[in-house]
């Protein structure tokens, strides 16, 4: 399984949620790639993504996509991001 978090530079947001979903999925035992990337890199960094995550201001650059977009209201918010990622990967 291939997770994606992106932001506008691909370093600040999407580094936290990389390491914030990383924590997430070994809390419910799920076996994952996470990667962080940059808005401009979406097309080829998560075309065989299965999850993207980012914050609500990136959602409209995402375009369409297979992958499940859960949009992380609180970056700093552990709770938030494993209770979306089970609830997308359940």
């Amino acid at each position: 399984m291939k997770i994606v978090a992106i932001c506008g530079a691909g370093i600040g947001t999407s580094g936290i949620l990389k390491v914030s979903a990383e924590r997430a999925l070994q809390k419910l035992g799920i076996d994952a790639e996470v990667s962080a990337t940059d808005v401009g890199s979406i097309r080829t960094d998560a075309d065989d993504a299965q999850v993207i995550l980012t914050s609500a201001e990136h959602v409209d650059s995402i375009g369409r996509t297979f992958a499940d977009v859960i949009v992380i209201d609180n970056i700093l918010d552990q709770d938030e991001l494993t209770r979306k990622l089970e609830a997308a990967l359940a």
